[in-house]
């Protein structure tokens, strides 16, 4: 019993590792605890809220959209340059129009996270050798051109 729980934690871990790897996570992360922080400032108690009044919108909004970009960067790592991107453009807009960006902490965070998510690069796959072929070399095979395009190239997770 204990080594097939033990087995199955070792798979989800490497599974985990694998989904982790495959994506800017930790730009992603912190996009989302930058969004988070920014997003949490205005929603105070409700004294302080009508106190603050229309201002607090932008700050719900600009930490809503920053998490959203973490999330599109761990779930579409496709879009990446974009979420980075819009993730520092909001971050930076945050320190003028959010309490200095969340007293500053979700700014440079933020910042952090989207240069992150923005420079992110899959790994490339090392390109494998041809096999040689099985029979003994008499068949004719498709000659070589040179203008046949190469081999799209294989892609890794980042580690």
């Amino acid at each position: 019993m204990l080594l097939t729980s033990q087995g199955s934690w070792r798979r989800g871990r490497a599974a985990w590792r694998r989904w982790r790897k495959g994506r800017p996570f930790w730009g992603g992360l912190a996009a989302v605890v930058a969004g988070a922080e920014i997003c949490a400032i205005p929603l105070a108690p409700l004294k302080v809220m009508l106190q603050q009044g229309i201002a607090g919108i932008p700050s719900v909004l600009m930490g809503l959209v920053m998490i959203l970009m973490g999330l599109s960067a761990w779930f579409a790592p496709h879009y990446r340059g974009l979420a980075g991107i819009l993730t520092v453009l909001v971050a930076t807009a945050a320190l003028v129009m959010s309490n200095l960006g969340g007293f500053l902490f979700g700014t440079i965070v933020g910042i952090l996270g989207g240069g992150m998510i923005f420079a992110w690069q899959p790994r490339p796959l090392p390109e494998r050798e041809p096999e040689p072929a099985a029979g003994t070399g008499s068949e004719p095979g498709p000659e070589p051109s040179g203008n046949t395009p190469p081999p799209p190239p294989h892609t890794q997770p980042q580690s």
